[in-house]
């Protein structure tokens, strides 16, 4: 990732011989390979531009995409809600642009697996691009599907859901994750939420959790530190809840 300043970030792949143009100059990929991360480098027109490993946040950030994606100071916390680690099986559906099936490859290593649903054509060959790219597309498997009929997966870690309705598919979450797996969504409006709630208890879901994630940023300098002037306040409120065994009353 090439640095101009604090905001302008510019993410891409290294191949020799290649150029890379921006408006401020341009840089040749050759210098760029093999230079320690951290180092400062000048386009032809003398700008410094600064070179660093991209963080996941970066990548999230720069994501090509045709909708609004999950931002990162939610994608962070489901990734500890649904304790997403090396080795686990995390199904979603709903893939979008794919930000958080990306965040999901990145944090389940080369022994997990992320299974991704989405009904839109498009949106799924944005979404594979995207993990292309990245690199992680072989720790993803894609379906073209809705998945309200069902789905072959079963004893999953947990499962996401990113859909207006969620809880027209309780039942085949329930069906796939493991005793006591995670179950999170995200959902804009409180009304949808209520609605949610309401299906969960009806589904065997239990030790429920309602959020919303607010992050705020500051200027970092120190003779005048204070909040930006902007900040990205509410983008969805998040739903949690673990897939639990109701006992069977005994008859009378």
């Amino acid at each position: 990732m090439l640095l101009l300043d604090q905001t302008k970030r510019m993410i891409l792949r290294l191949e020799e011989g290649k150029l890379f143009q921006t408006h401020k100059g341009m840089i040749q990929h050759d210098d760029l390979i093999g230079i320690p991360w951290g180092s400062e480098i000048l386009s032809h027109l003398g700008i410094t531009f600064t070179i660093v490993d991209p963080s996941l946040r970066d990548v999230l950030l720069e994501i090509r995409r045709k909708t609004q994606i999950i931002f990162p100071k939610d994608i962070g916390y489901i990734l500890l809600r649904l304790s997403v680690a090396p080795g686990k099986r995390v199904v979603e559906a709903g893939t979008g642009s794919g930000a958080l099936t990306t965040a999901f490859a990145w944090m389940v290593g080369t022994t997990g697996k992320v299974i991704s649903y989405e009904r839109r054509e498009d949106m799924l060959a944005l979404a594979k691009e995207n993990l292309n790219l990245i690199g992680l597309a072989d720790r993803v498997e894609f379906h073209l599907a809705d998945i309200y009929e069902g789905i072959e997966e079963e004893d999953v870690d947990a499962f996401f859901l990113d859909l207006p309705f969620p809880q027209k598919y309780l039942g085949t979450v329930k069906n796939t994750l493991v005793n006591g797996g995670v179950l999170g969504c995200i959902l804009p409006t409180t009304n949808q939420v209520s609605e949610l709630l309401l299906a969960l208890e009806n589904h065997g879901f239990g030790i429920i959790e309602v959020a919303e994630i607010i992050l705020r940023f500051y200027k970092p300098v120190p003779a005048r530190l204070r909040p930006t002037d902007r900040m990205v306040s509410h983008t969805g409120y998040l739903v949690f809840a673990r897939s639990i065994v109701v006992p069977e009353l005994p008859s009378s």
